[in-house]
């Protein structure tokens, strides 16, 4: 089922027009595949089932009207507490209509993402790094490898569960004399802090000191 309509937020009327007319193009150019189709905060949101994106994108690189012809980037959402818990998203431009838009398909952990590499040479690194932070794999990439993290790197960090300590921590060991890799410990227990500045201390402790009288600061 497809659902066509705008936000709330306020936009030109010339600019809202030419943005509906464009959303309602892009539903019938990509037919029974669209999800739905939106105009959220000024651009265009499509959403896709996953198998159909490199069909999607064919069809709106290819379609003169819309020609979204560039793919600005590809990133990814984390929603742990979703069924298909990331979002893919693809950020495409047409220059010829000076518009943007987002494609966005929902994707299970686990499930396979087909690659379009082929129709954008962009997407190559993109899709590596979504693999690298998210661990979305891309069905059919030529070189699927990691590209932010080192290698042998456990888990991936841009995953909402992912500890901010990490699992693992490099360190020079001058035993070795090369460096390790080895499970993070905390070298130093939780601590209370009070978040005290210095000067705010002060000036408590000046309020909290009892005023003399003119005679002994006299004297």
């Amino acid at each position: 089922m497809t659902e066509n309509h705008s936000s709330d937020l306020p936009l030109g009327g010339e600019t809202e027009t030419a943005l509906m007319a464009m959303a309602d193009h892009i539903a019938e150019v990509v037919d029974g595949m669209a999800v739905s189709c939106a105009v959220i905060r000024g651009e265009i949101e499509l959403r896709v089932n996953p198998a159909d994106i490199p069909q999607v994108l064919t069809l709106l690189r290819g379609d003169r009207q819309a020609a979204f012809n560039q793919l600005i980037d590809l990133t990814a959402v984390d929603y742990p507490e979703r069924e298909s818990r990331f979002d893919v998203v693809y950020m495409l431009l047409s220059m010829d209509n000076n518009m943007r838009m987002r494609l966005v398909a929902a994707v299970a952990a686990g499930q396979a993402v087909p690659t379009v590499t082929h129709l954008y040479m962009a997407a190559n690194w993109a899709e590596r790094e979504v693999w690298d932070m998210f661990g979305i794999f891309f069905a059919g990439h030529p070189d699927l490898r990691r590209l932010l993290t080192d290698y042998g790197f456990e888990g991936h960090p841009l995953r909402k569960d992912f500890p901010l300590t990490g699992h693992v921590e490099v360190r020079y060991d001058d035993n070795q004399r090369r460096v390790v890799n080895e499970p993070v410990h905390l070298v130093q227990e939780f601590r209370d802090f009070d978040f005290l500045s210095p000067w705010e201390g002060m000036q408590t402790q000046i309020a909290n000191t009892p005023a003399r009288d003119d005679a002994e600061q006299k004297g």
